[in-house]
């Protein structure tokens, strides 16, 4: 019962990581400045003041969802449905794994990456694109 649960805080960790590495290819660190990506504008209004890091940014947008823009909306639910995806591709590769793994930092991805010869065929493919992004 224990492993369960340590495994399923697991994918929880891995879907928070990866909205948030989602999160940073919607909005670059330059964007508020620069007026760029389609939720630059959402971050400058509401969330000028918020710390970067530690999915401080996912963080402040989620409590102005219903005050987003229409394309950042569009935009943070493309990111959700792709970690979706990673999850349901990799979970399973992530419960016989990584289970030990403490959650947080990268290092389930790491663990990943490190059995990556071991992976499913489709959590491998998947692995690649993040490779590749």
């Amino acid at each position: 019962m224990k492993a369960q649960v340590v495994a399923g805080c697991g994918i929880k960790w891995l879907v928070a990581v990866l909205a948030i590495v989602c999160l940073a290819l919607i909005v670059p660190p330059e964007a508020p400045a620069q007026g760029t990506g389609p939720c630059a504008e959402d971050v400058a209004k509401f969330c000028k003041d918020v710390k970067p890091g530690a999915g401080n940014i996912a963080k402040c947008l989620k409590e102005h969802a219903e005050e987003l823009s229409p394309g950042c909306k569009q935009s943070l639910a493309a990111a959700k449905q792709k970690v979706q995806e990673f999850s349901d591709v990799c979970g399973a590769d992530l419960k016989k794994f990584c289970k030990d793994v403490k959650p947080g930092g990268g290092r389930e991805l790491k663990c990943l990456k490190e059995h990556e010869r071991e992976l499913s065929p489709d959590c491998k493919a998947e692995i690649s694109s993040l490779k590749k992004k």
